[in-house]
């Protein structure tokens, strides 16, 4: 990180690094208005394109969506007195802003970016070359307590980021209170990132259903609770093939002991994932309490 941050002004540190904020109306690309690509300015990853940008009259470049929802991470922000939802470069974790429900057709939503925090290419421009995307894919699974799920398939060989958070329910960015409350239907998931060269979607799910029970109905070991649901939340057709096959063969195998799989597959989409507080986040790697994967 601090290779990457090594040419950044004081400015686009505070920014960038500590979360700080620009003044309004005074970033550089509140009025632009040319046509291209905005890139993050610590990675160059790609985040929002001119035809998402709007005026805002907040006073800070407005998009209404990212080029590619992997490529921006939400986390829930409860500093300052409020509760608001931060958005950060989902490869280097660098500060962009802050998220809100108060955007455009067609999504609804405001993307409040620093300028400092972005770089504008106009259209036709080559992209620097770590402006290219790396081929990853991306799975939602959940087995009980995010802590430990999210521990252990941090350490498979091949998978790049480990996330806690929630899905599968009703609620618009429920907090960790609202999910136990039991009244948001959200299970307790972890989206993993991973490189597909290195570790294949059906090896994952191997891995996934050696660290959990998936005979356990709204439970794992002692939490019990709807949110702690075995849940398979797929991102394309043929994810959804591959989790239904190998659920049909591990039912046919000896090692369950005819025990009936009451793991739930669904696909993403209609249930978006929302990232959990920043407690949650590699609590045993902060805690202790890691356990390693168990022997094939």
């Amino acid at each position: 990180m601090e290779q990457l941050a090594a040419d950044l002004t004081p400015q686009q540190r505070d920014i960038l690094l500590a979360k700080g904020t620009e003044r309004p109306f005074c970033g550089l690309l509140v009025d632009n208005k040319e046509e291209g690509t905005y890139v993050c300015r610590l990675c160059g990853l790609p985040l929002f394109a001119s035809d998402s940008k709007f005026h805002s009259g907040t006073g800070w470049p407005s998009f209404f969506r990212p080029i590619d929802p992997a490529h921006v991470r939400e986390v829930r922000d409860a500093g300052h007195g409020m509760v608001r939802t931060e958005t950060l470069c989902a490869r280097c974790g660098s500060h962009l802003g802050h998220v809100f429900d108060d955007g455009p057709r067609p999504t609804g939503l405001r993307y409040c970016m620093n300028s400092d925090a972005l770089r504008f290419f106009k259209k036709g421009a080559d992209l620097p070359p770590d402006s290219r995307p790396t081929a990853i894919e991306t799975a939602y699974l959940a087995g009980g307590c995010f802590w430990g799920v999210e521990d252990r398939l941090q350490q498979v060989p091949g998978v790049i980021d480990a996330v806690s958070g929630y899905q599968g329910g009703a609620t618009s960015r429920p907090s960790y209170e609202q999910v136990c409350s039991h009244t948001t239907g959200h299970a307790e998931t972890v989206r993993v990132t991973f490189d597909p060269k290195r570790v294949t979607y059906r090896q994952l799910l191997e891995w996934f259903f050696r660290i959990h029970d998936p005979t356990q109905l709204n439970r794992q070991g002692p939490d019990v609770g709807d949110q702690y649901r075995s849940a398979i939340f797929t991102t394309s057709d043929e994810q959804l093939k591959q989790a239904k096959e190998y659920i049909e063969e591990l039912s046919k195998s000896e090692r369950l002991h005819g025990r009936e799989i009451v793991t739930v597959v669904q696909p993403a989409a209609p249930s978006p994932f929302y990232e959990a507080e920043g407690y949650h986040q590699d609590y045993h790697a902060r805690h202790g309490g890691s356990c390693p994967l168990p022997s094939r």
